[in-house]
């Protein structure tokens, strides 16, 4: 791979060439266009990993998705540095550091878009309503087999790459350059996987979006590794990495501030990976605990960034060529520091008996919803609806009976639904619920 093709500032579906603008470039575009757009402001009432929070210090996936960006555009703006240097044909192209910081940027500010309400609790349930649940096994043989395979499979990053593409969405219509970078598995459900490929942990399209994939990595020169696989653009990686900074980092301080971590063992873990530049005397001038945590938190990602964007440097060949395949946080010196962060969380924050209810009311929402709008769009559709369905149907909005009236086959009907269903905000798939089941009925 070269890096003039997988800076690519074109969109899908274009023919002409655009000169690249440094006044407000389309990568800047990109950020802009996310930023303004309705599944964006959606994640503001998306559980990050505690449920429809009370306190304004707990992070939804709105708030963490701009953290990530910031993280995220850092991260760039220093690989950027190094590669104009090594590549002067960036620099005689136009492209400077703040074209890499908008393309990570936008990459991070979108990665979190497909990710249903309640978590990876709501994913469990989109699919388990397909693989388990007797009226979504109705649907198996009224779609093809790799179709099948998207709709047990339901994977969130596949999901925001759908809903960065769709026309109900008003088609965002992002740079390669952005959408390359947003995608962290480049494959479909139904590609052969390597399981030592970190990259093919997961997949990153449905099989309605196999053309416009393809045509992304013909356009930047992604290698192929197989049918319907590529490696990743080489960006991904900081876009996985600033995620996983922030993550970790923060998923730590909000538990720490909701009483489930202790302080002291939260400021030891911090200081591990501070290092040096730590000092107890100066921590304990800063007056109260929460100053003291907001300290440290910035301190620890201040050198994560560091030393994230060391690791790629120096892994930046090997990303070109598609032998690089690893998350970058495994790769530095704070590696060990990371892993005890990882399981202190699991443990003390993911199992907590306030993220264990949110998952169980998740999945029975979710379910039900799937359950209600699958079966009542496939008999409006395709059978004989009944008045149950009719009334069911009444509560989509707009734009998604529109898109219906478009859906030729039973799979484009399903993936509708499950636009819905998984756009949704915590909130509003509660009150939806809770209005399907009667609950909400006066007495």
């Amino acid at each position: 791979m070269n890096w003039l093709q997988l800076l690519s500032h074109k969109r899908p579906g274009e023919t002409n060439t655009v000169a690249h603008d440094q006044t407000r470039s389309r990568f800047e575009q990109d950020f802009d266009r996310i930023i303004f757009s309705h599944p964006f402001r959606k994640l503001q009432d998306k559980t990050q990993v505690f449920p429809l929070p009370e306190d304004d210090f707990v992070h939804t996936r709105l708030t963490h998705s701009l953290e990530v960006s910031v993280v995220g555009r850092s991260l760039a703006k220093n690989a950027g540095t190094h590669l104009l240097g090594k590549y002067p044909e960036l620099r005689a192209a136009g492209y400077t550091t703040h074209d890499f910081g908008g393309i990570v940027g936008a990459a991070c500010l979108a990665h979190d878009l497909g990710n249903p309400p309640f978590g990876h609790s709501g994913e469990d349930s989109i699919s388990s309503f397909f693989l388990t649940n007797a009226k979504g096994q109705f649907f198996k043989n009224k779609v093809t087999e790799q179709e099948w395979k998207d709709l047990t499979t339901f994977e969130g990053n596949a999901q925001g790459l759908r809903i960065l593409n769709s026309k109900g969405n008003g088609g965002l219509k992002l740079t390669f350059a952005t959408l390359g970078a947003f995608t962290k598995y480049p494959l479909s459900s139904s590609s052969e996987k390597e399981n030592r490929r970190k990259s093919q942990k997961k997949f990153g399209y449905y099989q309605c979006n196999a053309d416009l994939f393809a045509e992304m990595a013909t356009e930047m020169g992604l290698v192929s590794l197989g049918s319907s696989t590529w490696s990743r653009h080489p960006l991904a990686f900081l876009v996985e990495a600033a995620d996983d900074i922030c993550y970790h980092i923060i998923d730590l301080e909000d538990g720490c501030r909701l009483g489930l971590v202790p302080f002291e063992q939260v400021k030891s873990l911090l200081a591990e990976i501070i290092g040096d530049s730590y000092s107890e005397e100066k921590v304990q001038k800063i007056e109260s605990q929460n100053e003291r945590l907001g300290t440290l938190r910035a301190m620890a990602i201040g050198q994560l960034i560091l030393e994230c964007s060391d690791a790629f440097i120096t892994n930046e060949e090997a990303m070109l060529d598609g032998s690089f395949d690893s998350d970058l946080t495994s790769m530095i010196p704070s590696a060990a520091a990371m892993k005890k962060i990882i399981d202190l969380s699991i443990e003390k924050i993911y199992r907590s008996k306030l993220v264990l209810e949110k998952e169980a009311g998740g999945y029975e929402v979710i379910d039900n919803l799937i359950e209600a709008f699958a079966t009542s769009v496939y008999a409006d559709k395709f059978d004989h609806p009944l008045p149950k369905h009719k009334s069911i149907l009444r509560l989509l909005p707009e734009e998604y009976e529109v898109q219906l009236k478009g859906a030729e086959t039973v799979y484009e009907a399903l993936q509708i639904v499950i636009d819905f269903v998984s756009g949704l905000t915590d909130s509003h798939a509660v009150r939806l619920y809770k209005t399907i089941k009667g609950y909400r009925l006066p007495v």
